[in-house]
Formats: structure tokens, C-alpha cells, sequence
């Protein structure tokens, strides 16, 4: 298992009682509410790299 960032929270009902899925990587259970779900990574967006970006702080 990688060592990324988890989930601190279930997406579904926001308890912590979370624990890796054997159904694969990325996959977690829910202990509280038994839902089961994935996170992936599906990329960068480019107005993120891009200098003077609308969402940019100054």
C-alpha cells in the first residue's frame, strides 16, 4: 500500500470510522454508515499551472 494521504472522513456521512477496502487501491469502508467507496487521482488541471490564474492569490 502506497503511502499517500487518506480520508480522514466518510464522504457519505462524515464519521471517521474508515479502513482500507480489499476490493483494491484507493478503495475504503465506512464502519458507521457500511458504504464502501474509491478515490483516484484523475490529473491536474492546467489553469492551476498557469501564471495569473482567476483563482491565483496575491
Amino acid at each position: 500500500m502506497s503511502e499517500r494521504a487518506a480520508p480522514f472522513y466518510c464522504p457519505y456521512c462524515g464519521d471517521e470510522d474508515l479502513r482500507p477496502s480489499e476490493q483494491g487501491h484507493g478503495a475504503w469502508e465506512c464502519g458507521a454508515c457500511n458504504r464502501a467507496f474509491r478515490l483516484s487521482f484523475l490529473g491536474l488541471l492546467a489553469r492551476g499551472v498557469a501564471k495569473g490564474a482567476p483563482n491565483e492569490r496575491t
